[in-house]
């Protein structure tokens, strides 16, 4: 079953057991692979997203969502701090396990040996390796200094 299936099968199943919050958070999500699908056609792309992109899109949507909580719990709204950590486990559930810190420097590692990185120069190919493989499993921005701390 692919993702976008188990999205739609999700959605309804929250419909029926009226779970608003939860019916909610599925709601925003198909919104943001419409508006992509939508993007993409306009583009003279293919006929919609793949289950990588809606992988990227999860992962930016957790993303905001962890910000908003902490800027919400800076103000002392913490009401609101609930609600965007409720939407983050929602989405979380249709995002690959997220690495550990000693499975990420292992990934780094193997990444660096496959794309025969010796300098920073060689960042770039370590980067887009981990991405065709980790997409949605690490948080890149805190792998990159950790790939540059490794070729540097």
């Amino acid at each position: 079953m692919s993702l976008r299936e188990r999205l739609t099968t999700a959605l309804k199943e929250a419909m029926k057991a009226r779970e608003a919050d939860r019916t909610s958070t599925l709601r925003l999500i198909n919104a943001a692979i419409k508006d992509r699908d939508i993007a993409a056609r306009t583009e003279g792309g293919a006929d919609g997203v793949t289950d990588a992109d809606i992988m990227a899109i999860l992962g930016k949507m957790v993303k905001q969502r962890q910000e908003s909580a902490r800027v919400y719990e800076e103000g002392g709204r913490l009401e609101l701090t609930e609600k965007e950590l409720a939407e983050i486990k929602v989405i979380e559930e249709f995002l690959p396990r997220q690495l550990a810190g000693d499975e990420i420097g292992a990934a780094i590692d193997a990444a660096i040996a496959e794309a025969g990185a010796g300098s920073i120069r060689d960042m770039g190919r370590v980067m887009a390796a981990l991405k065709a493989k980790y997409t949605g499993q690490m948080d890149f921005g805190a792998v990159g200094p950790m790939v540059k701390d490794r070729l540097g």
